[in-house]
């Protein structure tokens, strides 16, 4: 694919450069979207049909394949969705954090191929700060200041994954709060998990805890960052997610570290043996 510079090229490389699991393409205006070769347009998961059955046929196998068992169909929805909202919320995240731009991209402007860790996306109008050299490009909206950049970070992820939730929902048995609750924590443990290979997640903890501060529908919660202690004293950043994974019902002792499920003690132990290793 040709190469393309926008307003949040620059952040797309850093992410890939930190995260070399994700690397993300920019379209052109006219540039048709990929198919084939594992490339599915996002757009075929939201109505709940053939395109979506394809996708979480993927799921449904690999649990099979690494854990020697089948997962419920509502367990094996709520995977694949995870495993789109992570990166699909990087997308406006990273170049919100990095460069302070919001890019709107709207689930037709996405191309994901899971298998090879791609994403293909469509250049998108974005917001921005009125002293970023940005200003002037096509396409940028300027806002007057942090909280109505957060303001567009909510707004652009939620238009992106409110179809996605449309279809998905149904076949992971949730609704309205428990959907978005999940989109909450994807929007956080994303850019968390990304801040952390830049070396900066003490400020990600904090922005986040700005843009998800507990009263932002329809997000759930707040970004609900805490901190334990270490054996050493050391202090060991949690949070506490809003939503389940329901990966226990595949692997009931093998909780993350942040899930609800997950005792505080639980979650010292497996953050120091994250540390140690």
């Amino acid at each position: 694919m040709p190469l393309l510079t926008s307003a949040v090229t620059d952040a797309y490389a850093r992410l890939t450069e930190v995260y070399p699991g994700l690397a993300v393409t920019e379209l052109g205006a006219g540039e048709a979207a990929p198919e084939g070769d594992g490339w599915v347009g996002a757009a075929s998961l939201t109505d709940g049909g053939a395109g979506l059955e394809a996708f979480l046929a993927w799921d449904d196998a690999q649990v099979v394949r690494d854990y020697g068992q089948k997962a419920r169909p509502d367990v094996v929805a709520s995977f694949g969705l995870h495993r789109y909202a992570w990166p699909a919320c990087l997308l406006i995240t990273v170049p919100w954090f990095l460069h302070r731009r919001v890019p709107r991209i709207p689930v037709t402007h996405v191309s994901y191929d899971r298998t090879a860790g791609r994403m293909a996306v469509r250049a998108a109008p974005f917001a921005c700060l009125p002293d970023d050299p940005a200003a002037a490009l096509p396409g940028a909206r300027v806002v007057a200041g942090e909280e109505a950049l957060r303001a567009e970070v909510r707004a652009a992820v939620a238009e992106h994954m409110e179809p996605v939730l449309a279809g998905f929902g149904p076949r992971m048995r949730r609704r309205g709060r428990a959907l978005w609750g999940m989109v909450t924590d994807e929007v956080v443990e994303g850019l968390w998990y990304v801040a952390h290979l830049l070396g900066e997640e003490r400020r990600a903890m904090r922005e986040l805890e700005l843009l998800l501060p507990g009263a932002t529908k329809p997000y759930v919660g707040s970004a609900a960052f805490r901190e334990l202690t270490g054996p050493d004293g050391e202090p060991l950043p949690t949070r506490d997610r809003a939503s389940c994974c329901m990966f226990y019902t595949v692997r009931p002792e093998d909780t993350c570290a942040t899930c609800p499920r997950t005792c505080d003690s639980d979650r010292v132990a497996k953050l120091t043996a994250v540390a140690a290793s």
